[in-house]
């Protein structure tokens, strides 16, 4: 990889990535325009299903690449693409029954069970429901015959009814009053469409699915307590929250086994935790000690907090008891952080159990700090650079990043109006620098900014 400027369009970098040997496809469209667009992804819905594989839609996307870099990026997506859904296949069938599931947050979804019918080249035996408006909405019943899609292709969901076929005697649907896993009386706040279960240090899938959230990869990353074993623990009343992780003993742990079940193709499996098994699993509880606060937060399973805001929180707030002792509207204060997920964050903080949980977190050595490096100096500080272009070495680039954090500056990967500087090297490309000429943003050099620090 590197800043060598290719192209000055999305479609003229794909075009010499296919003279370089990679497979670009040959359905690529350059578009002038809104009726453009549209005859393109008509002309697609009619033929997509020539294709040797399978779509659901199209992405349309910028074709400047200088145009990319100025609308820049969301955490998940580029602002300079879009992604346009073709209408799913359908098909009717009958609904047998409803039942109620459970996640790690306790929102309790409904899932109807149907006839076997086959829709997008795959049989469907369940599908979502969503929540008690959505049933509601379209009045569906049991016994009902019903229209069922694929959503993206992948999650079939109902979508209406066929009420011509409703048998006389159907009855509304009563949506569940009580979780069906701890019988727990489910709520539901103002403004959302969820009911969930408030019992969340006491109901299984809760406690389950928390743990499983805690050991994944964006959070604490103990891979080695994957592929069914957090239910063997559970099962074996070995762990009821995350805490109890850091207690468990490798005699505890030899010998365990339990068949699992796949609910969708009836197949069973052993999981057997052997010598080397554990060792692993004590090894990646003991590593993840060292995961940084930021990846802490978003582990806790705070509702309405994902990863990309507990770094943000993390970075405001500093630690965790500073965390919990804010109000709602103190923590309004931080960026993307509206009334709704303050006040998730107040409740989750007030909980005696949390408290008690943060504790024993602490007490087993988790990180609830954001650890701060000593400054060389503050010499950049609230200066705001972005660094382009290729250097004396593929390492000088991270390098320049560390020494500007070092003297207390921050690093942009894109030019804004909050650029102060974009600190160039050899074959900068086209678009950042269109950009900070454009904003006044003042380019320098290596030297130039070496000098900066003295």
């Amino acid at each position: 990889m590197s800043d060598e400027v290719v192209a000055d369009t999305h479609y003229d970098v794909l075009q010499k990535a296919k003279t370089w040997g990679f497979k670009i496809h040959d359905f690529i469209r350059r578009c002038k325009g809104v009726d453009a667009v549209k005859q393109y992804l008509d002309e697609w819905s009619a033929k997509r299903n020539d294709l040797p594989f399978a779509i659901d839609g199209a992405v349309i996307k910028a074709n400047n690449i200088a145009l990319q870099e100025q609308m820049g990026y969301t955490a998940k997506s580029p602002r300079w693409a879009v992604a346009f859904k073709y209408k799913a296949e359908a098909a009717c069938t009958k609904l047998v029954s409803v039942e109620f599931s459970v996640g790690r947050t306790g929102v309790v979804t409904p899932v109807a069970n149907l006839e076997p019918v086959q829709l997008a080249g795959t049989t469907v035996k369940r599908a979502s429901l969503h929540n008690a408006d959505i049933i509601s909405q379209l009045d569906v019943r049991i016994g009902d015959s019903v229209y069922v899609e694929k959503g993206g292709e992948i999650i079939p969901k109902i979508t209406g009814v066929e009420l011509s076929l409703r048998p006389s005697n159907s009855e509304p649907f009563e949506f569940s009053q009580s979780c069906p896993e701890c019988g727990t009386p489910l709520q539901r706040n103002e403004g959302e469409a969820a009911w969930f279960c408030p019992n969340d240090m006491k109901c299984p899938p809760q406690i389950k699915g928390k743990i499983e959230h805690f050991i994944s990869r964006k959070a604490m990353n103990i891979d080695s307590l994957g592929e069914g074993k957090v239910e063997l623990l559970y099962d074996k009343e070995l762990v009821r929250d995350v805490a109890d992780l850091y207690s468990l003993k490798a005699e505890q742990l030899l010998g365990l086994e339990k068949t699992m079940t796949d609910e969708a193709t009836g197949k069973t499996r052993i999981v057997r935790l052997q010598e080397k098994s554990v060792e692993n699993i004590l090894k990646g509880i003991e590593s993840s000690k060292a995961v940084p606060f930021e990846k802490v937060l978003f582990a806790l399973g705070i509702r309405h907090v994902g990863e990309t805001l507990a770094a943000k929180i993390a970075r405001h707030v500093e630690s965790i008891d500073a965390l919990m002792k804010m109000t709602a509207e103190e923590l309004v204060q931080i960026g993307d952080v509206g009334i709704i997920i303050a006040e998730s964050i107040v409740t989750w903080s007030q909980s005696s159990m949390h408290m008690q949980l943060v504790e024993r977190l602490k007490q087993a050595g988790l990180q609830f700090e954001v650890k701060k490096q000593a400054l060389q100096s503050e010499k950049l500080n609230g200066l705001t650079f972005v660094i382009s272009g290729a250097f004396s070495s593929p390492e000088r680039r991270n390098e320049l990043k560390k020494i500007v954090e070092a003297n207390g500056g921050k690093v942009a990967s894109s030019v804004s109006a909050k650029t102060n500087y974009l600190l160039a090297g050899e074959n900068m490309g086209p678009a950042k620098r269109q950009a900070a000429e454009k904003l006044g943003v003042k380019i320098i050099d290596e030297n130039e900014f070496l000098s900066m620090i003295g």
